[in-house]
């Protein structure tokens, strides 16, 4: 099969994404760039499927959906993070140098992002190999916002406005090695508390001594359920901030608890043990966040295994934490690259990945 023109298609618009800012909570123009490509290609066609647009997240349903068959979701994101200082290309600008594109979010996640939409686009084309797909399975394709923030007005938004889906392949980098767990994420603020008094006195109660003690417990519990995907739930406390000048005992300490959930506790579990153990006041910022994993047995995930690929566990956090229904992250690009300076894709993980989605999808049944 040859992806030479899907690829240049996806190279060509990914160059005009990272010309176009957008950052987090402000996708509006990249957005308007997708909803108008998605309409030019659906009229060249033949109007064969229906963009559609919520706030800053486009998606297109082939206009032959059928309900009574099992839904794939094709999805990435749209936003990017702001650039890092260190740029020795300017990040708005897409540079190619042979195989390398450099720009913002061209690896987060714009080759995942513009790969799978020529893979929608080759399951409407009536002459394409996906084209049979049509008798046994539908398709939706969406590009979300705000996914670098975990946005109420990204993927959450939308979900409820599509039809029922049955699976998703989320775009973000893994060097097309399936990801087939997700660490969850909880943040939770604390606030240990004591009672203000003069330092040079025995007086007061030192909020930040109890701080001291629920940080240590802190680092030193291990959640005795992990998996050798995931490995075990991670607690990290990243922020404390206390007092407010020399000679005064603080009367309260505030720390920041940055928690890493398996597939093995919820979010809410977690949050009810560290309530019993530690005596500082606790507040989840939400519970919304939640890990993911898929059964190995999954038909997606055998033929990613026949393929040779092979699945792990990732730490990162995608929009799998928002979706209820089966799920995998495989996509073109490297995690670490992501949120550098001198981001890049190559354009031969391009074509490679929108080659591998093809020969994945081909035949599936689910």
């Amino acid at each position: 099969m040859n992806t030479n023109n899907m690829t240049n298609s996806a190279v060509e618009l990914l160059k005009r994404l990272i010309s176009t800012p957008s950052i987090s909570r402000d996708e509006a123009k990249a957005a308007d760039i997708l909803f108008a490509e998605l309409n030019a290609s659906n009229e060249a066609l033949g109007n064969v499927f229906t963009v559609n647009r919520h706030g800053n997240n486009v998606w297109c349903i082939a206009n032959d959906h059928d309900a009574s068959k099992p839904t794939i979701l094709l999805n990435a994101h749209i936003d990017t993070v702001k650039p890092v200082a260190g740029w020795q290309h300017d990040p708005f600008t897409p540079t190619v140098e042979d195989d390398t594109l450099y720009g913002l979010g061209s690896n987060d996640c714009g080759g995942g992002l513009v790969s799978l939409m020529q893979v929608f686009l080759f399951y409407c084309t009536k002459d394409s190999s996906l084209f049979s797909l049509h008798s046994s399975l539908n398709i939706i394709y969406l590009a979300s916002c705000e996914e670098e923030v975990s946005g109420k007005n990204g993927i959450e938004s939308v979900l409820p406005l599509l039809p029922k889906i049955d699976f998703a392949i989320v775009g973000e980098p893994t060097g097309m090695q399936p990801a087939i767990a997700e660490k969850g994420l909880m943040v939770i603020d604390a606030v240990a508390h004591g009672k203000a008094g003069h330092a040079a006195r025995n007086e007061g109660d030192n909020a930040i001594y109890h701080a001291i003690e629920d940080i240590k417990w802190l680092s030193e519990w291990v959640f005795p359920k992990q998996t050798d995907l995931l490995g075990p739930v991670k607690n990290t406390v990243t922020i404390v901030n206390a007092g407010t000048q020399h000679n005064v005992i603080p009367d309260q300490c505030t720390f920041t608890i940055d928690v890493r959930s398996n597939e093995c506790y919820t979010n809410e579990e977690i949050f009810e043990f560290f309530q019993q153990h530690l005596k500082s006041e606790l507040k989840a910022r939400s519970f919304r966040l939640s890990s993911s994993r898929i059964d190995i047995d999954h038909p997606f995930v055998q033929r990613c295994i026949a393929a040779g690929l092979v699945p792990f566990g990732s730490p990162t956090l995608s929009d799998q934490a928002l979706m209820r229904f089966p799920s995998l992250k495989l996509g073109p690009g490297q995690s670490s690259r992501s949120h550098t300076a001198d981001e890049y894709i190559k354009i031969s993980e391009i074509s490679d990945a929108i080659s591998l989605y093809i020969h994945l999808l081909e035949g599936l049944k689910l």
